[in-house]
């Protein structure tokens, strides 16, 4: 059994997949068992989501996503290493309006999930919501917070120290390998009193 460490070292922002790798509605619906059990402010629980494991579906998503902004001459995933599945979170507003960082952790908790099946994925927030909403013919009292792209990874990411003052933007090596500059733990501790 793979250690939390492991899940999180290999959880890493994927944005190319295998995309004959399919995915099933159930294996989406296992993610949304483990998110369902994550805190939630004041126990409110208002997240919902939208399921996409059919390419027909999938085909209406993902023009309405942003991908990869600090790689300006890329445009996202070429055709057939696209992402499978997509899980697109909601808050609805009828139960909170308030919902502090409950969709930060559902997509968390549903990513290492994709890990330890074997999966990975990346959470998107660069989202035309209107279009999403209208393609997906969304309620306004569901606010999308969230996209989870989610699939076989195509591509190697590595993390790479990061200077004090060196650039945070992620890139792409000449053997297409995914770099992103990490800041090492030095710079993050603060000393007490400081």
């Amino acid at each position: 059994m793979a250690s939390l460490r492991d899940l999180v070292l290999r959880n890493r922002s994927y944005r190319r997949f295998d995309e004959s790798y399919r995915i099933e509605r159930e294996t989406l619906l296992e993610l949304i068992r483990l998110a369902r059990c994550t805190p939630s402010a004041a126990n409110r629980q208002p997240l919902k989501y939208i399921l996409s494991a059919d390419q027909k579906t999938n085909d209406r998503i993902f023009p309405c996503l942003a991908w990869a902004a600090y790689l300006q001459d890329w445009e996202g995933p070429a055709p057939g290493e696209r992402p499978t599945a997509y899980i697109v979170i909601l808050i609805d507003d009828t139960i909170a309006q308030d919902w502090w960082c409950d969709d930060g952790i559902a997509a968390q908790t549903i990513l290492l999930g994709a890990v330890e099946k074997g999966m990975g994925g990346c959470m998107i927030g660069s989202i035309n919501k209107e279009r999403l909403r209208q393609e997906l013919h969304i309620p306004e009292h569901l606010k999308i917070r969230l996209v989870v792209a989610l699939g076989k990874p195509a591509e190697r990411v590595k993390l790479d120290d990061l200077e004090p003052g060196g650039d945070i933007r992620y890139w792409r090596d000449e053997k297409d390998v995914h770099h992103v500059p990490k800041r090492m733990l030095a710079e993050l501790i603060v000393a007490e009193g400081q």
